[in-house]
């Protein structure tokens, strides 16, 4: 058993989000076991585990090698690190049979995915238009750009990026080729809108680049229905998302359940999302964050 709260530490540069909502929600008790499929930089985790005090009872899943690195201090605990994405290791742990008191997913992008210009994912700095959370895999932001027909870009800009003007940007974007940088591809989207407002008029595409370079709502709908399987009896979930595409599928699948009767494995805990923009009111990239969370109740 580790008593020493100092055992357990993560990189300041992410500040968890909803973090202590999380930790209502999800109770946590001393020797409870503990699963994150979306590890990060440990926030939640080093919470969590100032309850449960045990970090051979934690398993720790990301697929970014940088988050996996910044998880040592957990690995030296006795903490099963894993490095892969979050449905795969779900599925590979469910057919295992493992089961767990907590589950917490966050499917934001952490402070340093964004601030670390090499990595592509923000147009406030320029850099190579990459966007992989795992630097294994080949699909990278710009042979989406460049490579994918008018139709598919307009696609994945209509239904990840719920962008209105879709077809215009995908025509520009493919009038502008090659493009690769970061600040190159806003660009091409700004002369489409102009610069009017706070929001960037390239923040829509970059949204569905991400989503679409590291299969994000395919995820998402693969690990949702593994998740009553994974939990024990009065096992509890969170899932953290970032947009109402994500949202979507969390806040269905949840009344799915609860409209089951008296099959439902899962009792809703929260009737409406919590949202960051009322908990994090000083972390600025947490205020479009909404909280969801569940309680098993039945095999």
């Amino acid at each position: 058993m580790i008593t020493d709260k100092k055992t357990y530490h993560h990189n300041n540069s992410h500040v968890p989000v909803l973090l202590e909502a999380v930790t209502r929600l999800l109770a946590p008790k001393s020797r409870e076991k503990y699963l994150d499929l979306t590890a990060g930089y440990g926030g939640h985790a080093s919470s969590i585990l100032e309850s449960t005090g045990d970090g051979a009872n934690i398993t720790l899943v990301d697929r970014d090698e940088h988050a996996i690195s910044s998880l040592q201090s957990f690995a030296d605990a006795g903490a099963r690190i894993i490095h892969q994405d979050f449905a795969g290791a779900a599925s590979d742990l469910a057919q295992k049979g493992e089961q767990f008191d907590m589950i917490l997913i966050d499917l934001g992008v952490s402070s340093p995915h964004l601030d670390n210009a090499e990595r592509g994912f923000s147009f406030q700095t320029d850099a190579e238009l990459d966007m992989r959370m795992d630097n294994r895999q080949t699909l990278t932001a710009a042979m989406i750009v460049n490579k994918y027909s008018e139709v598919e870009l307009t696609k994945i800009l209509r239904e990840y990026g719920e962008e209105p003007k879709a077809k215009k940007v995908a025509h520009a974007i493919i009038a502008a080729r090659p493009i690769s940088t970061t600040l190159q591809l806003a660009a091409v989207v700004e002369k489409i809108y102009g610069r009017r407002g706070k929001i960037h008029p390239a923040t829509r595409t970059f949204q569905a680049l991400r989503i679409a370079v590291n299969e994000e709502l395919s995820q998402l709908q693969a690990v949702l229905p593994l998740l009553p399987g994974l939990l024990t009896i009065g096992g509890r979930v969170a899932i953290i998302s970032f947009h109402s595409l994500e949202d979507r599928l969390v806040k269905q699948f949840f009344a799915n359940e609860k409209q089951s009767g008296y099959e439902a494995r899962l009792e809703v805990l929260t009737k409406k999302p919590i949202s960051g923009a009322t908990e994090d009111v000083l972390n600025r990239r947490a205020r479009s964050a909404k909280l969801r969370a569940a309680v098993k109740i039945n095999t």
